[in-house]
């Protein structure tokens, strides 16, 4: 029996983009796993239950290597490079033992004055006529600066950069993605050398010198590969949880002034916004590298596996009222970052990035408010990621 489309499974005239987790709600009410046919014409099976997810990011039957697709066709796998996303232990063990060492939390921590300034420079150029789209002004703008400076990309070339990134995060053809994919291949290979040969005071620069104890370097598919990674999971997502813990807290007065009475209060914003409104809808694919039980529910090898972060992380089993935003809620146990081998590696930048947008909109505008009806923002369309359009606010 052909699986039934995500659209056909939710009520009619849900907009799935805007919001799915009444679907997921729906299908949790039935069991924590489901067999669907997603948007992009796929079947997969879906995970929706907070310890079925946990179970499932951590179970080392299901890889993440495109090789085990059921639809795998043997003419590579990796669009750019060879990543860390896409590759299983020990493979994976060992690219993220070379790239570990220059994002623990201290060396993201000693960025915080560099961010905090980049901040507040991006509040004083925002418009004089007191409104602002700030994911275009502010969110964005702020972790794709911060990245590009890390990695060593060129201010020159982060427009370019940001637009092939957009292009291939959320397609607007084949052809458009393939053509974005291709030029920022050629792109980053050209300052990988540039870098091979007059190397600088950055992470791209430290990653091609870099060795393990063992003499272990990374090669130039996995250099080009970790590159890409970094600099599109850099940003992208970080932009999504800047602008939803914005507006998570504009659309509450009451929110704001908590805040401003205990600034300490900004982490416990960032981190109910990564459970609440989870900028990563799903972790990479998985596949079933044989047949595995998930949540009671039999899943055949070469299978294709979503693990639905965002839906995990509104489970009334692991947090009571999952739909209300509550600041002083616990939401530690959320899986916005993933979870076992592939946790995020950039978790500690993403949540410094976060906290600081936060601090230094709330210190420099004391008037700022949202500038729309919530119900009226519009959201990219991804099973992938979720993220504001824009964020239109006055000050």
């Amino acid at each position: 029996m052909p699986a039934p489309a995500l659209g056909d499974l939710t009520y009619p005239g849900t907009d799935l983009a805007a919001d799915r987790h009444p679907l997921y709600a729906h299908l949790r009410a039935q069991g924590p796993v489901h067999r669907v046919r997603t948007p992009d014409e796929r079947d997969a099976w879906l995970v929706v239950g907070h310890e079925e997810a946990r179970a499932a990011l951590a179970d080392p039957r299901l890889s993440c290597d495109l090789r085990h697709s059921p639809d795998w066709s043997g003419d590579g796998g990796y669009a750019i490079g060879v990543n860390m996303l896409q590759t299983d232990p020990p493979d994976h063990t060992r690219l993220r033992r070379l790239v570990a060492r220059e994002f623990t939390a201290q060396r993201m921590e000693a960025l915080r004055p560099r961010i905090v300034r980049l901040a507040e420079r991006l509040v004083a150029d925002l418009p004089s006529g007191g409104r602002a789209d700030l994911v275009e002004s502010f969110a964005l703008p702020l972790p794709l600066t911060v990245i590009c400076h890390l990695l060593g990309v060129p201010p020159a070339d982060r427009a370019d950069f940001r637009a092939w990134s957009d292009e291939m995060v959320q397609p607007t053809s084949e052809a458009a993605a393939a053509a974005a994919a291709g030029a920022m291949t050629d792109h980053l290979a050209r300052l990988i050398e540039a870098k091979r040969t007059g190397p600088e005071d950055d992470l791209l620069s430290a990653l091609i010198r870099t060795a393990d104890d063992d003499g272990d370097r990374l090669s130039s598919a996995e250099l080009l590969g970790m590159a890409f990674l970094l600099l599109v999971a850099g940003h992208e997502t970080t932009v999504n949880l800047i602008s939803s813990t914005l507006l998570n807290l504009l659309q509450d007065p009451g929110r704001i002034a908590a805040l401003r009475a205990d600034p300490g209060l900004t982490a416990a914003a960032v981190e109910e916004t990564l459970r609440h409104d989870s900028p990563v809808e799903r972790a990479a694919y998985r596949y079933t590298k044989e047949p595995v039980e998930i949540g009671g529910t039999l899943v055949p090898a070469r299978q294709a596996v979503i693990v639905v972060l965002s839906a995990a992380a509104r489970d009334p089993q692991r947090f009571p009222e999952p739909d209300r935003f509550d600041l002083h809620r616990d939401a530690r146990g959320h899986l916005a970052f993933g979870h076992g081998v592939h946790h995020c590696l950039g978790a500690p930048l993403a949540r410094l990035e976060a906290a600081v947008a936060v601090e230094t909109l709330l210190r420099l505008l004391p008037g700022l408010a949202l500038d729309a009806d919530p119900a009226d923002l519009q959201w990219r369309p991804s099973l992938a990621l979720r993220g504001l359009r824009a964020l239109p606010v006055r000050y």
